[in-house]
């Protein structure tokens, strides 16, 4: 993997479009307000509810008119996809969608549906409703997501001494022009498409074997922006080793730092924890490996070959104004 100069690499990350769209939802944090204690926090991929013995997952994915028109059936595809890793990632499993779809007529909104339509078999996630306007000015597709969990995987409960482990499906390729690394979309409607299920369900099993309680599903803020969003919520700092993480031959650092990943998460463990977890990816073909550790203080911090650079220092400012 070709690695840029450590110091440009952090300020890319720094000052990269996605990372600022993370750092607008503080302005929305400070206008709605924290939640009161004893309800679901912001800040995690999903709300979580109590519910008898176990959570409620609800979660939501909008997608930009620029991306619905230049890729319609892929934006529909993401609809579920990106939703049900949201699921994993707090440790539940999907129980369904509902869609709001705006769109000028019905021959415009028939890919997009189609990508749906394809997403749901694929991922075994029934839609049942929604909103639908084939009369708009314009193409938008919103979907949300309802799940449940047994036992929790947050954003909140990384602590420090523990490790940071990253798992992505490296079987795929590039969606360009965006950066999309998607490892599932062609496995839709083949004998395959059932694997992306059984890859999902690790997760949970991680979370009800107590093997990890802190994990994220790697957003559009790319991998080290992730890191920083569960750094922040959990009040800790992370050091990540650029050398470790998981990645496709010969591909450029900054750009599979930005990159988001079709299945991709990062967790925290117990270091004795650590085999047991790498253990499961591997037995179904997902690369993941310990790359960094958690730590007392407040930097997002990444080396490598001996060189130290700071990304984000929560001290001098928040990112998404989560933290408890």
């Amino acid at each position: 993997m070709t690695v840029p100069d450590l110091t440009a690499l952090a300020r890319q990350i720094r000052q990269g479009r996605a990372l600022a769209a993370k750092h607008d939802i503080a302005g929305v944090v400070a206008r709605l307000g924290l939640p009161a204690e004893g309800l679901p926090r912001l800040g995690d991929d999903c709300a979580a509810i109590p519910d008898g013995d176990g959570f409620l997952l609800f979660a939501t994915e909008g997608f930009q008119d620029e991306f619905v028109r230049s890729m319609p059936w892929f934006a529909g595809y993401c609809g579920i996809m990106v939703n049900a890793g949201d699921v994993a990632a707090m440790g539940g499993r999907p129980i369904a969608v509902v869609d709001a779809l705006w769109s000028r007529d019905g021959d415009q909104a028939a890919p997009i549906l189609q990508g749906l339509a394809c997403g749901a078999r694929t991922y075994g996630i029934p839609v049942l409703g929604g909103h639908t306007n084939l009369r708009a000015g314009q193409q938008a597709l919103s979907v949300a997501i309802l799940g449940r969990a047994r036992r929790l995987l947050t954003s909140f409960d990384a602590y420090p001494g523990e490790a940071l482990v990253a798992a992505i499906d490296l079987r795929g390729r590039w969606h360009d022009p965006h950066p999309f690394w998607d490892a599932s979309s062609a496995l839709c409607d083949t004998e395959a498409a059932g694997r992306l299920r059984g890859d999902l369900d690790i997760l949970p099993g991680i979370a009800e074997d107590g093997l990890s309680r802190a994990a994220k599903d790697i957003s559009m803020a790319g991998l080290v922006g992730t890191a920083l969003m569960l750094a922040e919520c959990s009040r800790i700092a992370i050091t990540i080793d650029l050398g470790a993480i998981p990645a496709p031959s010969g591909v450029d650092m900054g750009r599979w730092l930005a990159a988001f990943p079709s299945y991709g998460f990062l967790l925290t463990a117990r270091p004795d924890d650590v085999p047991a977890i790498l253990a499961r990816f591997a037995a179904r073909g997902i690369a993941a490996s310990a790359i960094g550790a958690c730590q007392d203080g407040t930097r997002v911090d990444v080396i490598r070959d001996g060189a130290r650079e700071t990304v984000w220092d929560l001290a001098r400012a928040p990112l998404m104004g989560c933290a408890p």
